[in-house]
């Protein structure tokens, strides 16, 4: 198939892609069969090729349409791009990760964090550390006026006092300095009670709670220190902090292996929950693991996500939807061009802090000393690194150039290019399908609900 045009069948629609112009089609089927042949041949063998099916006349008039479309610019466009240089000398610095606690009290068996300690001893950071952090942001940041603190661990409520403290000295630095700090914050739920409920719906602008599913699921991977199970404990406390959030930001983050490839029935579990906002995200894992996924599993995976998409709409229109991370898109405005040939501003928009004040791209790079941008008494000295990421694009990664959704992922993700293939602008390619299966899903409900009139108001898409 051309890497200018990309079509699929869902939801009951022929659904037709332009990557370049980001224009999307739904066709008839006679449209959509001759777009297989449309590059390749004349009018008159692509009559001969389907006359057995469709009308001469009908043909033609597929044949017209497409052209029509051709010429507006709206389908086979050529990629105006790709001669477009990402240069950078210096950056902005927009949002922080703070990594309260290279400890957590929980032992799950994906962790990327070697079970919170980042393969670098047990610590949690203090107050003078996460206040240099700041400094260091809010100096960085330049004229921007919005900026982010994300606390994150291992697990940060380890460390909760601090992070109250940090919260203040935030406000207050941010007030003195015409600055704009959203604060948000990832945990494991197991500490979450009524008082830090009430501190996050007070502070905190996004909050992101772990859960895999359903219990069965949880348990095998979601494991205390002694090896017991984690469901029991979290799933009451997220669904009461759940209650209590409003309008506020939040989502329940799971996570799916080869354990549970029906993992549809882990979002569905957690959306009865009374769960609105979910993601429940594929685990990254080079070594061969018996929850590890592989090509293999790629057909039962795709059929979960068509599956989720149905189930998505059945939800939505019995009128008790919910939101998936991963099928949430904007078609009509979306990120700048740079953003779209960048994607991901991990090491010169985005950084990690430890608690030793180490400075690295982001919180997945933690503890690899290549990664190491620099110290916050230092700044950031490794400029060579900064560099690389800053100059980092889809155009540099050959497998992007010829994928259709490469202005949709912008390349994927850093960490796990870097992980799986040991260079930071080599596709992992499994991420790729699956994500390619995602944007499928996320069109098609987009362009479902369009032709229903009945997108306006829906936050869930």
């Amino acid at each position: 198939m051309s890497e200018l045009m990309h079509k699929f069948k869902r939801l009951g629609m022929n659904i037709v892609i332009d990557p370049v112009s980001g224009s999307i089609h739904v066709v008839d089927d006679i449209v959509y069969d001759v777009l297989d042949f449309y590059e390749t041949h004349s009018k008159e063998e692509i009559v001969n090729l389907l006359q057995n099916k469709y009308a001469k006349e009908d043909i033609l008039d597929a044949i017209a349409e497409i052209e029509e479309l051709k010429d507006q610019g709206l389908l086979f466009s050529e990629d105006i791009y790709k001669d477009i240089a990402i240069s950078r000398s210096d950056s902005v610095i927009k949002a922080m990760c703070l990594n309260m606690a290279h400890d957590c009290n929980l032992r799950c068996k994906y962790c990327f964090a070697s079970t919170g300690d980042f393969k670098g001893g047990r610590k949690l950071m203090d107050f003078e550390t996460g206040k240099k952090a700041i400094d260091f942001l809010i100096k960085s940041s330049g004229k921007r006026r919005n900026i982010e603190i994300d606390f994150f661990g291992g697990e940060p409520l380890l460390n909760f006092k601090v992070v109250q403290q940090l919260v203040e000295y935030g406000k207050e630095k941010a007030k003195e300095n015409k600055k704009n700090i959203k604060f948000t914050i990832t945990t494991n739920a197991v500490l979450l009670d009524d008082v830090k409920i009430k501190y996050f719906n007070k502070n905190f602008s996004n909050v992101v709670l772990s859960l895999d599913g359903r219990k069965e699921v949880n348990d095998q991977m979601r494991v205390r220190i002694d090896g017991s199970g984690t469901y029991d404990i979290i799933a009451p406390k997220i669904k009461k902090f759940v209650e209590s959030r409003g309008e506020k930001e939040y989502y329940v983050r799971g996570t799916f292996t080869a354990k549970n490839l029906d993992f549809v029935n882990d979002v569905l579990h957690i959306a009865d929950l009374g769960v609105y906002e979910i993601s429940v995200e594929p685990v990254v894992e080079k070594e061969d693991r018996d929850y590890t996924l592989k090509e293999e599993h790629l057909e039962r995976i795709f059929e979960e996500y068509d599956r989720l998409a149905e189930e998505y709409i059945k939800r939505y229109e019995e009128g008790r939807p919910f939101a998936f991370y991963h099928f949430k898109i904007d078609l009509n405005e979306g990120p700048c061009i740079k953003k779209r040939l960048q994607g991901c501003g991990a090491g010169f928009e985005y950084i990690a802090v430890t608690p030793d004040g180490e400075i690295y791209p982001c919180h997945q790079f933690v503890g690899i000393d290549e990664f190491k941008l620099g110290t916050l008494d230092e700044g950031i000295t490794n400029k060579e690194l900064q560099q690389k990421f800053m100059e980092s694009d889809i155009y540099k990664r050959e497998e992007c150039t010829k994928c259709w959704a490469r202005f949709y992922c912008s390349g994927g993700c850093f960490a796990n290019n870097y992980n799986i293939n040991g260079d930071i602008n080599k596709p992992y390619e499994l991420a790729c399908e699956m994500q390619k299966r995602r944007f499928e899903n996320a069109i098609a409900i987009k362009a479902y609900l369009m032709l229903k009139g009945d997108l306006n108001g829906n936050k869930a898409v």
